[in-house]
């Protein structure tokens, strides 16, 4: 990648569950391919309501299982200055994503995707919300997420050398 700060923010409702999974794993890719310097990544939740908290224990149990290390994430609300500081403002799914079109300036909506448009997979669009099941959805997030995280790193290697 050429010279330059690339700046990935990843989001969803409460940023305890999916988008600090995001943030995790993206960031070890990133580190993996020699990036951390160039490829920045944060996320953040469309609401309030985990503010300070780290990200679910269910969260950090299924990425320890995989060798991510989530414990010192905190979740926080996206802010207004989100839009012009971040490059890339990826969500995990539809309702999220319509909260932040509402937020979001209009010089910087062509920075809001749906994190999945990355996977490589056309028929899956929106990570599912963990929260209220079973284990099993926290795997399903990863899963997702890991190969969402590898397509879009690959994405950002190829747009800085056209």
């Amino acid at each position: 990648m050429q010279p330059g700060t690339i700046k990935v923010l990843f989001v969803c409702t409460g940023n305890i569950c999916r988008s600090p999974t995001a943030e995790g794993v993206f960031k070890r890719h990133v580190k993996e391919a020699g990036l951390a310097e160039q490829v920045l990544s944060d996320s953040a939740g469309t609401h309030g309501y985990h503010v300070g908290e780290p990200p679910d224990p269910r969260t950090q149990q299924a990425a320890s299982r995989r060798g991510y290390d989530l414990s010192a994430l905190r979740a926080r609300q996206v802010s207004r200055s989100d839009f012009s500081e971040f490059d890339y403002v990826l969500v995990m799914d539809e309702t999220n994503l319509a909260v932040l079109q509402r937020l979001c300036p209009p010089q910087y909506s062509n920075r809001l995707k749906l994190f999945l448009e990355f996977s490589g997979d056309p028929a899956v669009r929106v990570v599912p919300d963990p929260y209220y099941g079973g284990a099993q959805g926290f795997e399903r997030v990863l899963d997702l997420v890991e190969q969402a995280s590898k397509h879009f790193l690959k994405y950002l290697q190829d747009e800085k050398y056209k």
